[in-house]
């Protein structure tokens, strides 16, 4: 049940969309009741209208949106569809309704209200709770003012009582919901027998005559659609790399001292002290007292050093490490002053050094352990310094190549060729690029098939194909411009020819409809020998079945290897007598399915409220619409017939 409902959430998705008020036309109601003189109309509402002007805005206004939230490339041709022109349209039609409606009947939102929403909004909200700072941040950040946000969201607010009523009151019957849970619990134990393509290869043969009647009929299909060879010159991190020198002795032992922590960990030293303490501001006897007392002590550790734990337990007076017995752990070579660094890493492991003074008073160090300097030597590092220090003076240099590169490129319209001598960039060649992608290099004449090439993925980028297919490259051969598909990947455009759609002839298509031949009939065959066994099957179920799988069972919610449409076909068939058939016929086998049982949906508690909360909004929203479809036509909607060359222009803007 959850996995069925989870399948069609795209149908929620749908209702809901044509609900959704673009964010663009959302200026408020005061907004809508002046309109501009002398701009054709396309729709008719009432005394006002929808003019070419506002929908040509409204349309830029989607494509930019789905510019910058298309990670991967924007391509035009997907956003800019009759369909999704026809669904703008129509949301703006719904949305000019609804302020109509609003106005008339005098619809607002108090004070309080408004307050309640926007602090209810997610995006002005820190832990769960609104936050007036992260609000005027975000709104800020939207170059929008809080009066002018304020005012757009009042007018929704006011909006929003036209449906609300109607979407939130929406429920669904008792009855229907306990049908429709039984409907997507509702099993059938079945067993299959395939019969596979694959099975009936070696039986078939394919002869010229008949390859040429399946040309004769179906070349229309085998198409290869209107393609473009391009030049193209590619600025990334290698090409970089390649236009800088090679760095000098000096540079490399340069940048190997100021990344040396890197290459090298410093010598480091486990340590003991006794700290005899000396207030900031002692007087020159309380100095010398203290001095006094540290060298007794360094003696008499000096003299048995195995005691200086002991001794450091009840001399020292740093309270932190005295209970250890002095105990400072490992210290690294440059953390401390170079004073007391210089005295512990000169001594040898288990000495003890003299009185040594430091910032709070006199120390007598023990050197437990040492280790020393390691790590790798400025020659065992030297090639791999190499590689980062080409690699940072190719990135520094990185925006010069591709500010000079654009520049080439436009005073050089014609040819890409001039920006490749000057940059010292390779000219590459690259041919079979559609609009909708890159041919397969079986289609494409000569050994620069763009889909062979190490930057196929590059070249197959929507942006890429959008361009060089740009009324500029592909009539007129000039340079598509330069192009940033990432932070470190530019390339610059040029068709260098063109090859109009066409059906290729027979002799080039041959062999592979040799094998296009063979599967469809060995397809037929396991169709017809499928089917042959389903007829006796039918007539006679009592006869010996074998070949079939172990019973399995399928459901709504649990489809099995089956596609949606296989398991309707399954659940549709008469179980009044059991065992039943039923074939059904895939793109490479056909399956012989046997329904052994009829399982019956099961009605619970919570599948009951699982479904309620689910079905309930798509409900509201279906009555929604069907609200929305009577204001229409109180309202006077009429769409004109310049509506229908803004869907679908006979030529693109």
């Amino acid at each position: 049940m959850f996995e069925f409902i989870r399948r069609h959430q795209r149908l929620m998705l749908l209702v809901l969309l044509v609900l959704i008020l673009p964010s663009f036309v959302l200026i408020g109601v005061s907004g809508y009741t002046n309109f501009a003189t002398g701009d054709k109309e396309i729709v008719q509402i009432g005394d006002s209208g929808i003019t070419v002007q506002e929908f040509d805005q409204a349309r830029r206004a989607q494509l930019e949106e789905a510019q910058r939230n298309s990670p991967d490339g924007f391509d035009i041709e997907r956003y800019d569809t009759p369909a999704i022109r026809q669904q703008l349209l129509d949301n703006m039609i719904d949305q000019r309704v609804l302020i109509n409606v609003a106005t008339q009947e005098r619809f607002s939102a108090s004070d309080a209200v408004l307050r309640e929403s926007i602090a209810a909004t997610p995006a002005f909200q820190e832990n769960g709770v609104f936050s007036p700072k992260l609000y005027e941040e975000r709104l800020r950040g939207a170059g929008i003012e809080a009066r002018t946000y304020e005012q757009s969201e009042r007018a929704q607010l006011a909006l929003a009582r036209v449906l609300e009523p109607v979407v939130g009151t929406a429920h669904i019957l008792p009855s229907v919901v306990g049908q429709l849970e039984r409907a997507l619990t509702e099993a059938r134990q079945i067993r299959v027998k395939q019969f596979s393509q694959a099975d009936y290869l070696e039986q078939v043969d394919v002869t010229d005559a008949e390859l040429q009647e399946w040309y004769d009929k179906n070349k229309q299909s085998l198409e290869i659609p209107e393609q473009v060879t391009a030049e193209f010159l590619l600025l990334d991190e290698a090409a970089a790399t390649a236009s800088v020198g090679t760095p000098d002795e000096a540079q490399l032992q340069h940048y190997y001292e100021q990344n040396k922590s890197r290459f090298v960990l410093p010598a480091r030293a486990h340590i003991s002290h006794i700290l005899v303490a000396l207030t900031a501001g002692a007087s020159d006897s309380e100095r010398e007292q203290a001095h006094a007392k540290a060298k007794q002590i360094a003696t008499a550790a000096q003299a048995d050093n195995a005691n200086f734990a002991e001794l450091a337990k009840t001399q020292s007076e740093d309270a932190g490490s005295a209970s250890q017995g002095g105990d400072l752990g490992w210290i690294v070579y440059g953390s401390w002053p170079a004073a007391l660094q210089n005295a512990v890493f000169s001594l040898p492991t288990g000495a003890v050094s003299d009185v040594i003074e430091g910032p709070s008073g006199f120390h007598i160090f023990k050197v437990l352990e040492t280790e020393p300097e390691r790590g790798q030597s400025f020659e065992q590092a030297k090639t791999q310094i190499e590689q980062e220090l080409r690699t940072q003076m190719a990135a520094e240099s990185f925006a010069e190549i591709a500010t000079v590169l654009t520049d080439l490129v436009y005073e050089n319209e014609d040819s890409l060729q001039p920006a490749a001598q000057t940059l010292g960039l390779p000219l590459h060649v690259a041919a079979g690029i559609t609009r909708q992608g890159l041919l397969d290099a079986s289609q494409v004449q000569g050994d620069n098939a763009a889909a062979s090439s190490p930057y196929w993925v590059t070249l197959n980028d929507s942006r890429v194909r959008q361009s060089l297919f740009a009324p500029i490259s592909l009539k007129d051969r000039k340079n598509s411009g330069v192009l940033e598909l990432s932070p470190d990947t530019i390339i610059a455009l040029r068709v260098a020819d063109v090859i109009p759609a066409y059906v290729p002839e027979f002799a080039q298509v041959k062999d592979s409809l040799v094998e296009r031949l063979r599967h469809e009939k060995a397809l037929a065959l396991a169709v017809a020998e499928g089917e042959a066994e389903l007829k006796r099957l039918q007539a006679d179920n009592t006869l010996e079945r074998v070949g079939f799988t172990p019973a399995e069972q399928v459901s709504r919610s649990d489809f099995g290897v089956f596609t949606e449409a296989d398991l309707n076909t399954i659940m549709a068939v008469d179980t009044q007598t059991l065992p039943t058939y039923v074939g059904i016929q895939g793109a490479d086998q056909y399956r012989l399915v046997e329904v052994l049982e009829d399982i019956p949906g099961t009605v619970s508690p919570q599948g009951e409220q699982f479904i309620a909360a689910r079905m309930s909004p798509l409900l509201g929203n279906s009555e929604a619409q069907a609200v929305l479809q009577v204001l229409r036509q109180e309202q006077g909607v009429k769409i004109l017939p310049a509506a229908a060359e803004e869907i679908n222009p006979t030529s693109q803007d």
